[in-house]
């Protein structure tokens, strides 16, 4: 079997050559060359590549068909895909499944070339479409290329410009012969075909470079979009192999396309198979479709693509991601997420990402990780860097050395996880302690099962809330704002959340409780609901931030169901009087000329029942907030 895939291959690798040697015996005008040749690769390989992955089990190395690039397998996991592999590149000798930092320019924004080194890096990614622009290929060439201008001596990958058409669409004109740009820096008009692609690719002197492809965002729909798309990848991944002027020491991966449609994708992994590339990258992900979209087409990917040559997912690089997709049997990864999130004051930790702009850190004289040996963690405390975040520029330094670190570290654990055949509990371990409470989302359990991994479930009832350290999961659910029960529409959702939380400065603060105060103008004790709010508050800053136990959880549930039904004996039977009490004078006293002694309002019937409410509430409170170690504000 293993000398029939072999030979398959070769067979394919001849007729490529051929149809690259001898366009015109095809003949027509270029663009039917290139059809012709994609339908002949196609022919070739359709009926092969539906039984590749089973052909190629048994090869566990290889020697690649780039004279630039050694892949060996180094061993699997024996149930998922996951496996770990060494990439051997002109510059270095990779570790894989490797996360690659972004230097879009040669640079990691705040950190220099031996720090990210020294967080473990072992391969980064700079951008050709920026780096051509400037500093530009003539001066690349006279440095003879990046390595020396930046002074890296590892392994570099270039990304070949095409993302640009998404990110920098409206400035964007994209045709057959290449992408029509319109240079953000000075206005100035260049074209970028995939020859210039790879000649400046060319000039960088990337150990692994990419072609240029034809970028659709992902959350297009227009099918035809999508099909133009991949059938035009594949011709400009032929000129950019004719383009290659140093194919003995650069490597040029094709880049798979087809969106989230499985049967483009499949056209696409046909086509650029037969190109019997050294490696293989997964495009067009990772730019905010449904992740129940964005697994099915890795896995699909990962199923056919060529089991001997690496493969590298674009874009991606959260935490939770980067192990989904290794369990896969994806390779590389590249994100800015690190470095971007660094400069917003955030810090990578197990259960996701911490931000030390919050008051919490304020007397936190911990590193930001306790088990991190980065330099930011052997040598500052989360206090210190919460006075600093977003105001300092080392702060973004400090937190990007960390948060670098951080995916160097993760990474390795997973190669030595798959190394000891114990990826599984591995990933089960990882999981429990991202998702605290165990409410896996849905995309991940089901991404899992499908390569025969089981996530372990808390023993308590699922349906439960429970508090949750993820900010992101607050900020997706609007049900869950919605619960906070201020009852008073002025007050914005993020507002609200941020005051609780204490993400804001103290001008800002006394700000928001003045404008608050002024809200009501009644004085609490004949308007409760300032108060109660407060107290609502309270509680969800103490579901937030503390680990409860089950019945603190119910407790504070209970005291909110509470709070919820006083607002809406206040609010729903009167709100008209109410309306006409907010708009009335400063005069507190006036209060009683708008009810009678005989009225059946609920300001008159439940003034008793509703202060006694309140002091039940406000007693509970205190209860439960000497429970679990927090002081109530003074104002309640």
């Amino acid at each position: 079997m293993l000398k029939f895939y072999y030979a398959e291959h070769w067979f394919i690798s001849l007729l490529v050559t051929m149809t690259h040697k001898c366009p015109l015996i095809y003949g027509g005008s270029a663009l039917q060359t290139h059809k012709s040749k994609e339908d002949m690769a196609a022919a070739a390989t359709s009926a092969a590549l539906s039984g590749a992955p089973s052909m190629a089990a048994g090869i566990v190395s290889s020697s690649s068909t780039s004279p630039a690039l050694g892949f060996k397998i180094l061993a699997e996991c024996s149930k998922s895909k996951a496996r770990t592999s060494l990439m051997k590149l002109p510059h270095y000798a990779v570790e894989l499944p490797m996360f690659m930092p972004v230097g879009t320019q040669g640079t990691m924004k705040g950190l220099l070339p031996q720090q990210v080194k020294d967080a473990n890096a072992q391969l980064i990614l700079g951008n050709t479409y920026h780096l051509g622009t400037r500093p530009g290929k003539e001066l690349l060439n006279k440095f003879e290329g990046l390595h020396n201008f930046m002074q890296w001596d590892r392994a570099l990958l270039t990304d070949s410009g095409g993302f640009q058409m998404v990110s920098l669409l409206e400035l964007a004109e994209i045709t057959e012969e290449g992408v029509k740009f319109r240079s953000p820096y000075d206005g100035s008009e260049c074209m970028l075909t995939p020859e210039e692609s790879i000649e400046i690719q060319n000039a960088i002197g990337a150990d692994i470079m990419m072609q240029l492809d034809d970028v659709v965002d992902v959350r297009e729909t227009d099918y035809e979009r999508f099909k133009t798309a991949t059938y035009r990848t594949t011709r400009w991944l032929d000129r950019c192999m004719k383009a290659n002027k140093n194919p003995d020491r650069q490597n040029l991966f094709p880049i798979i396309q087809g969106g989230i449609f499985p049967d483009l994708r499949k056209i696409s992994l046909e086509q650029l198979i037969a190109r019997d590339a050294p490696g293989y990258a997964i495009g067009g992900l990772s730019g905010g479709e449904d992740k129940n979209k964005f697994w099915p087409t890795i896995h699909l990917c990962t199923d056919h693509l060529p089991k001997n040559k690496p493969r590298y997912c674009m874009g991606v690089g959260f935490a939770v991601d980067l192990v989904v997709c290794c369990a896969m049997g994806v390779d590389m990864f590249d994100c800015v997420f690190p470095t971007r999130t660094a400069r917003f004051g955030c810090a990578l930790v197990d259960n996701g990402q911490i931000n030390l702009k919050s008051r919490e850190f304020m007397n936190d004289f911990i590193p930001i990780d306790e088990k991190c040996d980065c330099s930011t963690c052997q040598n500052y405390t989360r206090a210190y860097l919460h006075t600093i975040v977003t105001k300092e520029t080392v702060a973004c330094h400090l937190l990007s050395i960390h948060n670098i670190a951080y995916q160097m570290r993760l990474m390795k654990n997973i190669r030595e996880s798959i190394k000891k055949d114990c990826f599984v509990e591995f990933v089960q371990d990882f999981m429990a302690a991202y998702y605290k409470n165990q409410d896996y989302p849905q995309w991940v359990t089901d991404c899992l099962a499908a390569v025969n991994i089981t996530l372990k479930k808390s023993c308590s009832d699922s349906t439960q809330r429970t508090p949750s350290a993820d900010l992101e999961d607050l900020e997706d659910n609007e049900d869950s704002l919605w619960d906070l029960r201020s009852d008073f529409e002025k007050l914005s959702h993020t507002g609200y959340r941020n005051a609780i939380l204490g993400d804001f400065e103290k001008e800002e603060a006394e700000g928001r409780l003045k404008g608050f105060q002024k809200a009501f103008q009644l004085e609490s004790n004949i308007n409760p609901t300032s108060l109660l709010s407060r107290i609502d508050g309270f509680l969800f800053g103490c579901l937030i931030k503390c680990n409860l136990s089950e019945e603190q959880v119910k407790e504070v549930y209970k005291i909110q169901a509470e709070i919820k039904q006083s607002l809406e004996l206040y609010y729903k039977p009167n709100s008209e009087l109410f309306e006409k009490i907010m708009t009335d004078s400063d005069d507190v006293k006036g209060m009683s000329a708008h009810c009678s002694d005989e009225c059946d309002c609920s300001l008159n019937i439940s003034k008793v029942v509703i202060e006694e409410k309140v002091m039940s509430i406000v007693d509970r409170t205190k209860t439960f907030s000497k429970s679990v170690g927090w002081s109530l504000p003074p104002n309640i």
